[in-house]
């Protein structure tokens, strides 16, 4: 483990603003699980508030309002399985070491062998009076390095240049050998003001190589990517108490294919494969034609490693389900539609066809304003997604929790 310092800025809420938070989200509880008991309980949080500036929640709250933090995420679309995320109480949490067990931790029981589970792991909060112990700057638990090469060009993921640089700068070692698949060490910042870098275990991350079962040589590109995208740089806010909560999803085809893979400012792949397929360049639709051919591998090679993947035209009927739920239990539903229909979605997908409240649903899941400074995060992306940070990614494809095990189907 190395260390560096850093400023970390913190804006914690007032003691009137928890308090409000407090008491709408124990009347949401109590309302909608229809546990009695909310007076009393009112009262001892009001008065712990007034002590402390903060609460404590019990194991139920807390896993309750995790839950209800995804149902309210406007920019995903997997919301229908909401209620299965399997919440890792880790409050105690203080120190860097134990963070990285925790990491390799959630990593492993999300990875679940192939049949990925939606995880959530929640960390001490931010104090009153200052942050959490415990802070990630990475926006995601497997992220590739990006090394700039003198012609301009980038081997790995230009997306985290930045990212790359600040943990070359907190004294991560150089791979020996320089590739396009170096996972980058976890950045945690702690409560003195310094940044350490964290070693991964490469033991606990999956990771899918991509091929096609026609192209084979798409195989030869020697492209892979992880197979569970754990979003780690965001806070989870539950009636005022504020954590860091690295949480996950499953990914969805087009996102790898049509961003990760295939944008110009990330892997930058499509101009290859259009070349490889040996498209006409008069043809208006040789970059669409391209791109589902990229679709085709990424599911092919997921479903053929056994590890969880989905599409954009099962998630839309899922969410369509989702919402046509959450309105026969009286509940408006939250949705960002360019994020919920973010192409390759078509009219003919249920999601695309309606809009939703663009209000903020509390409890919720929301941006770290103490990221802002460092470059190359972005307002990120919902919290089953594994989305680039970059400015120019503000609609990649939001991954999902609502897909199924290949084994299952």
């Amino acid at each position: 483990m190395t260390t560096t310092a850093v400023t970390y800025p913190s804006t914690p809420p007032t003691q009137d603003t928890v308090i409000d938070e407090a008491h709408a989200f124990l009347r949401l509880l109590h309302q909608e699980t229809g546990q009695p008991g909310f007076a009393r309980r009112w009262r001892n949080v009001r008065a712990e508030i007034a002590a402390t500036g903060t609460w404590r929640h019990t194991s139920e709250e807390l896993t309750f309002g995790a839950r209800v933090a995804w149902r309210n995420s406007a920019r995903c679309i997997g919301r229908l399985r909401w209620q299965s995320l399997h919440v890792r109480d880790r409050r105690n949490l203080t120190s860097p070491e134990d963070a990285r067990a925790e990491f390799i931790a959630h990593l492993r029981q999300a990875t679940n062998g192939g049949c990925v589970r939606s995880v959530v792991t929640i960390l001490a909060p931010a104090l009153p009076d200052g942050p959490p112990p415990i802070r990630i700057i990475n926006p995601q638990l497997v992220r590739y390095a990006a090394w700039p090469n003198p012609d301009g060009t980038v081997i790995g993921d230009p997306a985290n240049r930045s990212l790359t640089q600040l943990a070359l700068d907190t004294g991560w070692p150089t791979p020996p050998t320089r590739g396009p698949h170096d996972i980058l060490p976890w950045l945690v910042a702690t409560d003195d003001n310094r940044l350490h870098a964290l070693p991964v275990d490469p033991t606990a991350v999956l990771e899918v190589r991509i091929h096609h079962p026609q192209h084979a040589w798409i195989g030869d590109l020697g492209l892979r990517w992880p197979a569970v995208p754990v979003i780690s740089n965001m806070l989870l806010s539950i009636g005022g108490v504020i954590y860091p909560a690295p949480f996950n999803g499953f990914f969805m085809a087009s996102e790898i294919a049509v961003r990760n893979l295939a944008d110009n400012d990330r892997y930058g792949k499509l101009p290859e494969v259009v070349t490889r397929l040996h498209l006409d360049e008069n043809d208006r639709l040789r970059h669409d034609k391209a791109l589902i051919v990229l679709q085709e591998a990424v599911l092919h090679s997921f479903e053929t490693a056994g590890v969880t993947i989905t599409d954009h035209h099962r998630e839309s009927a899922h969410f369509a389900r989702f919402v046509r739920r959450e309105e026969a239990a009286g509940r408006t539903v939250v949705g960002d539609w360019s994020w919920l229909n973010s192409y390759p979605m078509t009219p003919q997908d249920p999601s695309w066809q309606r809009y939703y409240s663009t209000a903020t649903a509390w409890p919720v899941f929301r941006p770290d304003p103490s990221l802002a400074g460092f470059a190359g995060h972005a307002d990120p992306t919902c919290p089953h997604a594994a989305a680039t940070f970059a400015a120019a990614h503000q609609r990649a494809a939001p991954s999902t929790a609502a897909a199924t095990c290949p084994r299952d189907t």
